[in-house]
């Protein structure tokens, strides 16, 4: 179903859910390439692109956004064909973009004035809206970060391990959304992306800015999370064996002391079996074997 806004003479398409009606109407008004409607018809992810035309641009941008648990992030498609007087976003991409289109429809019902003269205006809109709302999930995802730092010398190891796990789990993901549209967002500053619009320069600059700064931020997250992991496994790792170390401990004092009483405890003729003061004799033997080892161990600087 194609819903549709008319700015003066601009026209912004959404397509929730295209149909092959919905496409086959595109292809007829706007004689689009067929590789670019066939990748509207996919329900996979597709690689971020820009392909460059004469008459228009067809661009397929990710951005993260939270599922529904407000845990795991997810990679959010946008798919946008941009002409000099239209602007169609296909499928069901991020919840901005429905946001904005339901935001504008409101304000025309309502007849309110909409500084949007511009294919480009509204696209450059479109985009800052995204990075925006990029950048709230950046900063979440950093309070998460700052979060784990502080409680990596908590007693809840269980806990703070699956928070660690899920947030580098997210900051790889988002890795993997930003980095390969870099480039591609350095195409609009750069004049290789001209658009249809004059005077523009300073807001695909601004757009790339914020672009830049998410992937800084992201670059500086994902050094963070790695260290908090290393520190916390060597932390574990210490625990484990400040452990082995009293267990060991004991059980050296005890091996001589378990040795003795299981040499006493033979049907065999032993030294003192008879005497009255045997029992004395031997605890008194097994004291001094004990102070003897912990004399030892202190002046070793093993406890």
């Amino acid at each position: 179903m194609i819903d549709t806004l008319k700015i003066g003479t601009l026209r912004w398409h959404h397509l929730l859910s295209p149909s092959e009606d919905d496409l086959q109407f595109l292809n007829d008004t706007y004689h689009f390439h067929p590789l670019d409607l066939e990748d509207c018809r996919s329900r996979i992810n597709q690689r971020p692109k820009i392909d460059i035309y004469d008459d228009y641009y067809f661009l397929i941008l990710h951005f993260p956004s939270f599922d529904d648990s407000e845990r795991f992030i997810r990679t959010r498609e946008v798919k946008v064909f941009w002409g000099e007087d239209f602007i169609i976003t296909i499928g069901s991409s991020h919840w901005i973009v429905k946001d904005m289109f339901l935001k504008v429809k409101d304000q025309l019902e309502k007849k309110e004035s909409i500084d949007v003269g511009t294919s480009d205006t509204l696209l450059y809109r479109l985009l800052e809206r995204l990075m925006r709302e990029s950048l709230v999930l950046l900063r979440k995802v950093g309070q998460e970060v700052d979060f784990l730092n502080s409680q990596l010398f908590s007693k809840r190891a269980v806990y703070t391990i699956e928070r660690i796990s899920i947030t580098r789990k997210n900051i790889i993901l988002m890795n993997t959304i930003f980095k390969p549209q870099l480039p591609l967002f350095h195409n609009f500053e750069t004049g290789k992306v001209e658009g249809f619009a004059e005077n523009m320069e300073d807001y695909w600059g601004n757009i790339l800015d914020y672009y830049q700064r998410m992937w800084d931020m992201i670059e500086d997250y994902q050094e963070l999370i790695e260290g908090l992991s290393k520190t916390f496994d060597s932390l574990q790792a210490n625990k484990i064996n400040e452990i082995m170390k009293v267990l060991t401990f004991f059980s050296t004092i005890l091996l001589p002391l378990t040795f003795i009483t299981g040499l006493y405890g033979m049907n065999v003729g032993l030294p003192l079996q008879n005497d009255p003061n045997s029992f004395f004799v031997i605890m008194g033997l097994m004291i001094i074997i004990v102070l003897t080892m912990l004399f030892y161990f202190k002046r070793k600087r093993w406890i």
